[in-house]
C-alpha cells in the first residue's frame, strides 16, 4: 500500500452491478474504504428487482492504489465490475481550453466591420502607429505560455507534446483567476538560440510571455535574452511565480513566530530555477543569511567549476562559508525551503533547527520531509500539496501579476513588481486569521488576483 494520501488527482469511478439486497451497496463502500480509498460519491445508474448498477467514485493515492481498490471491490461475492473510469483522464478529453469569439457575427454589417473591408482600416492604423496593437488587437489581453518540455513539473524532460496538458491547464488558470487569455506554445526544440528566435518572431501577437518548464540553466539565458529583445514582459513562472509565493508565505510565517526577515538564517535545498529566484528575491528583501544546497553540496566561495548561476549564489550567500551536508546546515537554522527532491530529511533533522522554526517542503508530489513529522518540531509547515495546510501554489501569483502588467501596458517584469505582488498576497490574509495553519490565502480567494494586479500596476507605473 502506498504511503501517499488519497487525492482528487487520482479519483476513479467504478461502475458495478450488485444484487438488489439492502446490504450490497454498503459492502461496496466498506470494501473501498478498507482498501484505503476515500468514497466521495455513490450514484444509482439502473436497477431492477434482481440487480442494481451503481457508480462508486473514490479518491485514491496513485495509479497502483487505484488498481488495488478496484481489485478489492472485484473480490466481493456476486459483484460485477463493468467499467473503471479515471476522472482525470476524462477531464482532459479533447483538451481543456478553446477559442471563443467576442463578437457574434450575426449579419453582413458585423462581418464587414470585423473582417473585410472594415478590418483594413484598423490594419492601416496599426501600421502607422504600432503601439495601437495593444489597444486594437488581442495583444491587449493575451499571453503566450511557452515551453520546450524539458523540465515539466516533477516529470523531467518529457518533450513538447507530453507537456501540452500542463500548458493547457496553465492557460485555463490564467483565464479563471486573472481574466487573461493565454495560449500554449510548445516548441519541438531544446536549442536556446532557436527558442529565443521563435519567441521573438511570434511576440507581436502577445502582451506578455510566460516561460514554463524549461530546464535550468538554459531557462536563465533564454529569459535574459528575451527580456533584452522584447518590449513586452517576459516572466518565467517556475522562477518568479514560485519566488513571489514563497516570499508571501514567509512574510506571514515570520509574523506567526514573531521573527523578522533580517534576523533569520534560511537553508534552501535546490538551486535550480525556482531556488535561485527565491534566494535572489529574499536577498532583495533583506534576509539575514542563506545557505544554498544542491548536488555539489552547500554552495560557498571556495568551490571551483560552478556554473554562472551557482557562482553568483556562492558569492552572495553562505556568510560563514558552511561546507557540510544538508542536515548539518539545518542545525540552528530558522527557515528551511525545499524545492528539490523527496524524502531528504526526517523529523529529527527539523528538531535540530532553531526554536519556532519554519519549514517549506515544496517538492511535489512527495516533499523533502514528511509534513506530519515536520509539524512535530516546526512552528509552521507548508508544502506544495493541495491536501495539506498552507499550500504554496503559483496560481496565487501569476494571474494577478500578468493582469497588472497587461493593464499597465508594461514592457518588462521587475523585482519591484515581484516584491509588491508578494506583499499583496500576504496582506490578503486578515491578521486576525493568521495562524500556523493559515499563512497564505486560498487559491480560490477572489480577492487575491485583483490585489496582486493592483499592486503590480502601481509598481509598473512608478
Amino acid at each position: 500500500m502506498t504511503s501517499r494520501l488519497p487525492s482528487a488527482g487520482f479519483s476513479i469511478t467504478i461502475r458495478v452491478s450488485v444484487p438488489s439486497d439492502s446490504s450490497a451497496i454498503g459492502r461496496l463502500t466498506t470494501q473501498a474504504g478498507e482498501a484505503g480509498g476515500v468514497v466521495t460519491a455513490l450514484d444509482v445508474v439502473d436497477s431492477d428487482h434482481v440487480r442494481v448498477v451503481v457508480d462508486i467514485t473514490c479518491d485514491t493515492a496513485d495509479s497502483t492504489h487505484a488498481d488495488q481498490v478496484v481489485a478489492a471491490i472485484t473480490a466481493l461475492d456476486d459483484v460485477e465490475v463493468r467499467k473503471v473510469s479515471d476522472r482525470t483522464f476524462l477531464l482532459h478529453l479533447g483538451g481543456k481550453i478553446e477559442v471563443q469569439s467576442k463578437i457574434p457575427l450575426r449579419n453582413r454589417d458585423e462581418l464587414s466591420r470585423a473582417y473585410t473591408p472594415g478590418v483594413a482600416r484598423v490594419c492601416l492604423a496599426i501600421a502607422e502607429n504600432p503601439a495601437d496593437a495593444r489597444r486594437l488587437t488581442i495583444k491587449r489581453n493575451t499571453v503566450a505560455v511557452v515551453t520546450d518540455g524539458s523540465a515539466v513539473l516533477g516529470l523531467g524532460n518529457i518533450g513538447p507534446a507530453a507537456a501540452l496538458p500542463v500548458m493547457e491547464g496553465k492557460a485555463a488558470l490564467f483565464k479563471r483567476f486573472g481574466g487573461v487569455d493565454a495560449w500554449p506554445v510548445v516548441l519541438d526544440t531544446q536549442d536556446s538560440d532557436q527558442i529565443v528566435e521563435i519567441v521573438r518572431a511570434i511576440a507581436p501577437a502577445y502582451g506578455g510571455i510566460n516561460l514554463e518548464d524549461i530546464a535550468a540553466p538554459r531557462c536563465f539565458e533564454i529569459e535574459e535574452r528575451l527580456r533584452d529583445l522584447l518590449d513586452i514582459p517576459v516572466f518565467h513562472d517556475d522562477q518568479h511565480g514560485t519566488a513571489i509565493c514563497v516570499l508571501a508565505a514567509l512574510r506571514n510565517a515570520l509574523r506567526v513566530v514573531g521573527k523578522e526577515l533580517p534576523d533569520v538564517r534560511v537553508v534552501v535545498s535546490g538551486a535550480g530555477a525556482a531556488g535561485t529566484a527565491i534566494m535572489k528575491l529574499l536577498l532583495r528583501q533583506g534576509v539575514g543569511d542563506i545557505v544554498a544546497y544542491d548536488r555539489p553540496g552547500a554552495l560557498h566561495r571556495k568551490m571551483e567549476g560552478l556554473s554562472p548561476s551557482w557562482q553568483w549564489l556562492a558569492d552572495n550567500t553562505n556568510r560563514d562559508g558552511y561546507a557540510g551536508d544538508l542536515p548539518g546546515a539545518l542545525v540552528g537554522a530558522d527557515v528551511f525551503i525545499g524545492v528539490s527532491a523527496p524524502n531528504l530529511l526526517t523529523g529529527d533533522h527539523v528538531a535540530a533547527m532553531a526554536k519556532d522554526s519554519i519549514v517549506f517542503a515544496l517538492a511535489n508530489p512527495d516533499p523533502e520531509v514528511d509534513p506530519r513529522e515536520a509539524r512535530q518540531h516546526a512552528a509552521v509547515v507548508a508544502t506544495g500539496r493541495s491536501d495539506q495546510p498552507n499550500q504554496i501554489n503559483n496560481v496565487l501569483a501569476f494571474p494577478g501579476v500578468f493582469r497588472g502588467m497587461l493593464d499597465a501596458s508594461a514592457e518588462e517584469f521587475t523585482d519591484d513588481m515581484a516584491l509588491a505582488a508578494a506583499k499583496a498576497i500576504a496582506d490578503v490574509v486578515d491578521p486576525g486569521k493568521l495562524n500556523p495553519s493559515v499563512i497564505v490565502p486560498s487559491v480560490f480567494d477572489a480577492r487575491v488576483a485583483p490585489a496582486v494586479a493592483k499592486a503590480v500596476r502601481a509598481a509598473a507605473r512608478t
